[in-house]
């Protein structure tokens, strides 16, 4: 099955017991609300279906996984506008995620960058290309990646999260392993078939014992950051509202230097 609008597409397809999403929106496969809604709906699809026992997020793009939010369509939106679609993203990968039953892998075989690391870091594994690159890049078009200030200063240090949330550096993929933001590293031709051999390792447990092991690793492991995606949401409403947001963002699109207030 693949599913499109008019701006993006999420192709499904299921082989072997696991479903593999590929994001499929050439260039970089930026994300607008229209991905979001179709990324979704493969990931609900393959909650409700008994025969997926484990699921793959990967690109179709090569080189490229996602680049995050496309920029172009939050210019000139309200600041309304911005909240609902970083709430969809935000809140509904959250418990998508949470509500899929079966492991989820992250196939990252080139560039993650902003909301593409959302939606890796909500995958329970992540394999990466050893020529992947990483980064939160909001910083610098004057918006905060304001969902992993609750998660990634857990997974790897508050120095080390604050480095890489404020500098807006990209990284690669040995950083990430050394990190603990990647689970593997492996040469870029062999993502896919990594990822599939994990899932298959999964597929292999009990189902049922999968599904309640995962629910309750999740509940055990992610309270505080369930209840941190409402502050997340309105973190980044509040400074989209700002000037120096709305210049940041029209100097990405316009292709220009950004000029801050003082």
């Amino acid at each position: 099955m693949t599913m499109r609008d008019n701006m993006s597409t999420v192709t499904y397809e299921v082989r072997d017991r696991v479903a593999e999403i590929l994001l499929d929106s050439p260039p970089v496969n930026a994300l607008n609300e229209g991905m979001i809604d179709a990324l979704l709906d493969a990931l609900h699809r393959a909650a409700k279906d008994d025969a997926v026992r484990a699921v793959i997020l990967g690109s179709a793009v090569p080189r490229r996984f996602c680049a995050g939010l496309q920029l172009d369509a939050l210019h000139g939106a309200s600041p309304q506008r911005a909240y609902q679609l970083v709430d969809k993203l935000y809140s509904g990968l959250n418990e998508a995620q949470f509500q899929l039953g079966k492991p989820s892998i992250a196939a990252v075989g080139g560039t993650a960058r902003g909301g593409g690391m959302t939606l890796a870091i909500h995958c329970d594994m992540i394999v990466a290309a050893d020529t992947a690159t990483f980064g939160y890049p909001e910083i610098d078009v004057g918006v905060t990646p304001a969902i992993h200030y609750t998660h990634l200063p857990r997974i790897i240090g508050r120095h080390r999260a604050f480095d890489l949330l404020f500098t807006g550096r990209s990284f690669g993929a040995d950083e990430a392993m050394s990190l603990g933001l990647v689970n593997r590293v492996v040469p870029e031709a062999d993502v896919m078939r990594e990822a599939r051999a994990l899932a298959q390792t999964f597929c292999e447990k009990s189902p049922v014992v999968m599904r309640m092991g995962r629910t309750a690793f999740l509940r055990a492991n992610d309270g505080d950051y369930r209840r941190g995606i409402a502050t997340a949401v309105e973190s980044f409403g509040n400074v989209f509202a700002t000037d120096d947001a709305r210049e940041g963002i029209a100097a990405f699109v316009e292709k220009r230097k950004p000029y801050w207030q003082d």
